[in-house]
């Protein structure tokens, strides 16, 4: 699924290509209500977590949750015949974009938008971020630290990697539970997310690791994997640790794969 840096880049590409002008929407696949936003002028575009918002009026928000398989296609004019199951096509001045296979494509008003948004913890892209707000959520829990990441209603955005390699960067035990959990700590964890995932924004991909452990400094290959970017833990299980050179372990935890270094993270 993915993380929250993948929504605000999408956000900011829609709003730099959609905003601001009417934009025609269609629903090839038939499972979206187009016509309530067909031809609406798009007011802007934003993320919450990993929650995408078209905004084109209080009454008329689309909300789009990409969910496991969900993924949008950009594309410059002219436009295409549909290929495959689009549930949504949004046409402007310059591009066009087709989404295939979302959690979740409607019509929402601000109301219903407010409620989801309610739900969610605050998310470390968003200047209105309170990170105080999930604080008092992890220190009243005894669930592991691990879990409490991953929990969209304390924290909006964070997924299985940057969970893993924030608990790393920072020689965390997956397993400490929240109230175990400093103000210092959580602090740090914090700052660190909000730096990570804005390059993340930025790049398009998550690099979690420090200048002295990239592949050049430290002569060796670079990480072959289709989520891109040089990681210390996330699916390096059974390699040496890049720090320490312990082996990497992984185990299931609370239904999704953990991966940590087991010397730095005692």
């Amino acid at each position: 699924m993915p993380e929250g840096h993948t929504l605000h880049r999408l956000a900011r590409l829609h709003q730099r290509r959609f905003a601001g002008k009417p934009v025609a929407v269609t629903s090839p696949q038939g499972r979206f209500a187009a016509s309530l936003v067909d031809g609406r002028k798009l007011v802007r575009a934003e993320a919450h977590g990993k929650h995408l918002f078209h905004v084109y009026g209080p009454d008329a928000i689309v909300h789009v949750h990409l969910g496991l398989y969900g993924t949008f296609t950009e594309s410059p004019l002219p436009v295409l015949l549909p290929v495959g199951q689009v549930r949504m096509r949004m046409v402007g001045e310059t591009h066009w974009t087709d989404l295939r296979g979302p959690t979740a494509c409607e019509v929402l008003n601000k109301d219903e938008v407010r409620a989801i948004r309610d739900r969610l913890g605050p998310d470390p892209l968003r200047k209105d971020a309170d990170p105080d707000r999930a604080y008092e959520r992890i220190i009243r829990s005894k669930q592991p630290l691990a879990v409490l990441l991953m929990d969209q209603k304390i924290l909006a955005g964070v997924g299985n990697v940057y969970r893993a390699e924030v608990l790393f960067r920072h020689n965390v035990n997956p397993l400490l539970t929240g109230d175990k959990v400093s103000r210092e700590l959580w602090d740090t964890l914090w700052d660190d997310l909000v730096v990570l995932m804005k390059d993340g924004v930025k790049v398009g991909q998550i690099n979690t690791v420090r200048p002295e452990h990239l592949p050049k400094a430290m002569g060796r290959a670079p990480r072959v994997d289709r989520h891109g970017g040089e990681v210390y833990v996330y699916r390096r299980a059974g390699q040496p640790c890049l720090v320490c050179g312990t082996e990497v372990l992984t185990t299931e935890l609370a239904a999704r794969n953990l991966f940590w270094c087991p010397a730095c993270q005692p």
